[in-house]
């Protein structure tokens, strides 16, 4: 027998396992790097976060990727340059963070990465008759594994698409096993590069449950940034957007597209929510003439009032619901402030009364299913519907 799948089996046959979950983003802001205990696996699984950091990209990482990021004219060989490199440079800061933590790779079961997404395509968007859902991921597990000598699990995303999904939200596996709670309605709110939803029924009747993209969280107003304001990355504490006013004929057309309108559960990226559509809506718009500050504004109020009116579409009147958020948006105070405004009665949390990180969540999620990949059994979330496949997802890959 192949020694890796002795080690693989011994693996999953422990009690528990210590996993290292990698999450890397729209934003590029840097690689979260989730060290978790896990025990169990599926209902039972429980989850203990035991070290966490978020690795901050060099300003060279960030440009080498905006090369090719949702960009239907990227370059090929910079592809599949980039596709080794981003592997090499997140084995690294693996490797920074377990000796930094006082670990060495004998005391990790497993990676699981997520990758880079470059390019979201679910049919809808691309519009393609013949072709799928597509998607996909750069920064090969193989190289992870080689160069940490750690089992490596990722590209998680095709399996989703191969068994009928469109390869997001994937939150919704994780988010059940370890945020359902019986009597409680909750909403799991992650506010990353673009906003998505889990809905979790308090009655823990599966069939109900879903998970759902609703539009853009940060990337249209981290993007502007960028481009309007060099050398920041994202409008901290809101302070450009607090200068503005919200003009309602450019958030008017924002809101125009038939996206908004679509049935749950969809997917969405910054192919879609990007600079040109801000461009677009602009022309459409009476306003011809807006100001930086107020265009933040207008950004800000259109992140969250699809947020907002996404969550209305799919809630009981006679119901209470708990919303506990997650990712970098909850971090900006006045699209917290306008997505409460908008949800008046609604109860917000943070993922931290749950006993985990929001800025953590999503790599802890993606250990989850690497914990699933490996022990699991098959996920029976919502029997088949709601566009969430009963699958385990996940390629592995072995040091040596």
């Amino acid at each position: 027998m192949n020694p890796n799948i002795q080690k693989l089996y011994n693996i999953a046959s422990k009690p528990e396992r210590f996993i290292i979950g990698l999450m890397s983003g729209t934003s590029f802001d840097g690689l979260d790097v989730a060290l978790c205990k896990i025990k169990g696996s599926g209902p039972e699984t429980e989850v203990e976060l035991v070290q966490f950091e978020t690795a901050s990209y060099q300003n060279d990482f960030r440009e080498e990727l905006k090369t090719i990021f949702s960009r239907r004219d990227a370059d090929l060989e910079k592809v599949c340059l980039l596709n080794e490199w981003v592997a090499i440079q997140h084995a690294k800061i693996i490797n920074d963070c377990l000796q930094k933590w006082g670990y060495s790779k004998n005391d990790i079961d497993l990676i699981a990465s997520h990758g880079q997404s470059i390019y979201h395509a679910p049919k809808f968007l691309h519009g393609k008759e013949k072709f799928p859902n597509a998607t996909l991921q750069i920064g090969d597990g193989d190289h992870i594994a080689v160069n940490t000598g750690i089992i490596t699990i990722s590209d998680f995303r095709q399996k989703h698409i191969a068994a009928g999904g469109e390869g997001a939200p994937l939150a919704v596996y994780g988010d059940y096993f370890l945020f359902s709670k019986k009597g409680e309605n909750r909403i799991m709110l992650n506010i990353g590069g673009i906003a998505n939803f889990t809905f979790l029924p308090g009655d823990l009747d599966g069939t109900k449950i879903f998970c759902t993209d609703v539009g853009p969280g940060n990337t249209m107003m981290d993007a502007f940034v960028q481009k309007h304001f060099p050398g920041k990355y994202f409008d901290e504490g809101s302070a450009l957007a607090n200068k503005g006013k919200v003009n309602d004929d450019l958030l008017k057309e924002l809101k125009a597209h038939s996206f908004f309108a679509g049935d749950f559960p969809k997917t969405i990226g910054p192919e879609l929510f990007n600079l040109s559509y801000l461009q677009n809506a602009i022309e459409r718009s009476p306003s011809k003439s807006i100001s930086k500050e107020d265009t933040m504004a207008t950004l800000n109020r259109f992140s969250a009032e699809t947020t907002a009116d996404a969550i209305k579409s799919c809630i009981e009147k006679n119901e209470s619901y708990s919303i506990y958020t997650s990712g970098g948006g909850m971090h900006n105070p006045l699209l917290m402030e306008n997505i409460k405004s908008q949800l008046p009665g609604m109860k917000f949390y943070t993922t931290d009364v749950l006993h985990i990180a929001p800025d953590a969540k999503e790599a802890v999620l993606f250990a989850l299913l690497a914990n699933e990949c490996v022990c699991g059994e098959k996920i029976n979330v919502g029997k088949g519907r709601n566009k969430i496949p009963s699958v385990t997802m996940g390629k592995i890959s072995f040091p040596s």
